[in-house]
């Protein structure tokens, strides 16, 4: 997979299962600096990434059903990140306070806003125009390695298909990349 730098001339390929998730830095809603896939080590987890101000309805969405199918699980974790780019960064303090407000203190170490280099994420992710207000899904083994993707609102038939994933993971009982978890979902 291609790593670039910002500025760089090189293109952003496709994240596809099987891929180790790139270096995604930013900032918890507690204030702490917060890197992924680090901070899911050794636990499965679930990552909800939205692009726009109306994306966090599905990404909000998603993370409620992870609470009530998943929350229980010590295995298995999750994180809302919102991507925010432009000129809308300009407004950072208002943006993270308001997210703090909006947020129980209890679910601030799960969520992780990135300011800046949208773009990138926005190619690997596969976004196009039509789905800018999807949740854009990632769930990482243990290792960081990307198994399963999805970008869409909530729908409990992707719901189901995710959580038998999320399981199968977490149970050590999934194959790697290649095996029956390993069909990339990019289709909303």
């Amino acid at each position: 997979m291609s790593m670039t730098t910002p500025g760089s001339a090189a293109v952003q390929e496709a994240l596809r299962v099987g891929d180790r998730l790139p270096l995604l830095k930013g900032q918890f809603l507690s204030g702490r600096d917060a890197e992924l896939p680090a901070a899911s080590s050794d636990s499965i987890a679930l990552i909800a990434i939205g692009f726009t101000y109306q994306s966090r309805f599905p990404v909000e969405a998603w993370g409620g059903w992870y609470r009530d199918a998943m929350g229980s699980r010590r295995d298995v974790t999750f994180f809302e990140v919102p991507m925010i780019g432009g000129l809308s960064t300009l407004g950072r303090w208002f943006i993270d306070r308001g997210m703090r407000r909006g947020t129980p203190a209890a679910l601030h170490e799960h969520v992780i806003t990135v300011y800046g280099g949208t773009s990138d994420w926005k190619r690997r992710l596969s976004f196009s125009p039509e789905h800018e207000d999807d949740a854009y899904l990632i769930v990482l083994d243990r290792n960081g390695i990307v198994r399963w993707l999805h970008h869409g609102v909530f729908d409990q038939a992707r719901a189901d298909d995710l959580r038998k994933v999320v399981t199968l993971l977490a149970d050590g009982s999934a194959t790697v990349a290649g095996g029956d978890l390993a069909e990339p979902r990019n289709d909303p």
